[in-house]
C-alpha cells in the first residue's frame, strides 16, 4: 500500500483506491487528488485488508511508520482485476464501515448488479469515470466538484503499490 504523495491537509477524505492495472489506479489517484481526497493505493487484496484493518481514529497502536495512519473512510475498487476478486473487496469495505463506488465495464451488467447487491454505493462504466469522473468522483464524496479548466494532475507521479 502506498500513499499518493502531494501533502494533503489533515482532516482530507482519505480514499483507498484497489486497483491492480496501473493506468486506471493512476488515473484514479490523480482524480480524487484533484477534487481534495487524500487517495492511498492499494494494488493487492492483502494491502487492502491491511488499510481496512487500520484503527478508524488518528491513534496508533504501535510504534510503527503507519503508527497514526486511520483506515480510509471510502474506497474506489475497480472490479475487472486478476490480481483478487473485486466483489469480495466490496464486501469487506462495506463489513468494515467502508462507503465503496466501484468501476468497471459498461457491458458487465451481472458485475455491476452483484457488486450493488454485495453493498457498493453506485458502480461507474469506464467510460463515464473517464469524461466526467471529477464531477462523479466530487458528488459521491460530497465535496464541491472542481471548476472547468482547473483540474491539474498532482505534483508528483503516484508509486506502485507494494
Amino acid at each position: 500500500m502506498t500513499r499518493a504523495e502531494g501533502g494533503r491537509e489533515a482532516g482530507a477524505l482519505r480514499v483507498i483506491v484497489l486497483a491492480d492495472d496501473l493506468i486506471w489506479a493512476t488515473r484514479l489517484v490523480g482524480q480524487l487528488g484533484t477534487v481534495g481526497a487524500d487517495p492511498v493505493r492499494a494494488g493487492s487484496a492483502d494491502g487492502f485488508a491491511a488499510a481496512l484493518a487500520l484503527p478508524s481514529t488518528g491513534a496508533g497502536t504501535d510504534a510503527s511508520a503507519d503508527a497514526g495512519a486511520v483506515r480510509p473512510g471510502h474506497a474506489v475498487i475497480d472490479l475487472t482485476a486478476r490480481a483478487y476478486d473485486g466483489l469480495a473487496a466490496v464486501r469487506l469495505a462495506v463489513a468494515a464501515g467502508v462507503r465503496v463506488l466501484c468501476v468497471g465495464q459498461h457491458d458487465d451488467r451481472d458485475l455491476r448488479r452483484a457488486a450493488l447487491a454485495a453493498g457498493a454505493e453506485r458502480v461507474l462504466a469506464y467510460r463515464t469515470l473517464f469524461e466526467n469522473g471529477h464531477a462523479m468522483l466530487a458528488a459521491w464524496l460530497g465535496v464541491p466538484a472542481p471548476a472547468a479548466g482547473s483540474l491539474s494532475m498532482p505534483a508528483r507521479p503516484e508509486v506502485p503499490a507494494r
